[in-house]
């Protein structure tokens, strides 16, 4: 089925905050945001599960006081068999239905994988456990991953988890969208059909994006690069143009058949609902 024909979906990610003030910030932030009616809300999991219990309060408060599912990211590296089942099955007992499944980092000092070593083992275990109880998101990255060896490698890693059961993709961020198009095409002619949305980074700070891009292999291209640098510490003007830039590619995306568009909000509203706004997603609620 062409990307145009699915249904389209807006989500919303956020990380577990560390203190209970960022907590209660979180919760004023959903609440701003369902404005847009999200889909869902979806919540990352650190490294080798390092913020577990972070990660199931937030979802947990979620699912119960939003109105919106939550969706809990599911990293399986340096997991067993038995956590991940256990896990899983505290998350159906409280009515949760999708899952972000991933592979996920080795926590720093670790050297045992633990029973999963790539996303579409921990697809296929969920699959084998639950059924279709689960919908199974999985990442996609358009530009490739930074780890593969080849882009050829990279579609068959990803292919490997569609067709070991993952529902949809969401993808790394990236601001080139012909990336986006071209990956789609390729997956088109592997027989890949299932729904791959979009994930979209909102610019606030050059330096912080910068760190991100080189970490994830997410590439800023040399003309949103230049003019970042340009506005050296002016918080503002980045802002600005950053939501001009990320708006703009969000409306090509959407115009050329993407099936909606995943916000990485980095536990802030502001640029989000101003994109959204501009993008006429918006409505009372």
């Amino acid at each position: 089925m062409p990307q145009s024909d699915w249904p389209k979906t807006f989500s919303c990610e956020f990380f577990p905050p560390i203190t209970a003030e960022g907590f209660a910030k979180l919760q004023a932030a959903r609440q701003e945001l369902l404005v847009m009616h999200p889909a869902y809300f979806s919540v990352t999991y650190g490294a080798g599960g390092s913020t577990r219990d972070r990660t199931v309060e937030v979802v947990l408060d979620i699912q119960a006081n939003s109105g919106v599912p939550a969706t809990p990211h599911l990293t399986c590296i340096a997991s067993t068999r038995s956590s991940v089942r256990e896990l899983l099955n505290y998350y159906k007992a409280h009515g949760i239905r999708r899952i972000v499944a991933l592979r996920g980092d080795m926590p720093s000092g670790m050297r045992d994988p633990g029973e999963f070593r790539y996303a579409n083992e921990l697809v296929g275990f969920i699959r084998e456990e639950f059924g279709d109880h689960f919908h199974l998101e999985v990442a996609a990255y358009p530009e490739y991953h930074p780890q593969a060896s080849n882009p050829e490698q990279d579609l068959q890693n990803f292919q490997r988890k569609v067709d070991a059961g993952a529902n949809s993709a969401i993808t790394q961020y990236f601001y080139n969208p012909d990336a986006y198009f071209r990956f789609i095409d390729q997956c088109t002619r592997r027989g890949i059909d299932i729904p791959i949305v979009p994930g979209i980074m909102p610019i606030t700070n050059f330096t912080q994006l910068a760190r991100f891009s080189d970490a994830c292999g997410a590439e800023i291209p040399r003309w949103i690069r230049k003019k970042l640098e340009s506005f050296g510490d002016d918080r503002d003007a980045i802002r600005a143009f950053g939501l001009d830039a990320v708006s703009a590619l969000c409306r090509t995306l959407l115009d050329g058949g993407a099936p909606g568009l995943h916000f990485y909000t980095m536990n802030q509203t502001g640029l989000t609902l101003a994109i959204s706004e501009r993008l006429g997603l918006l409505t009372a609620n």
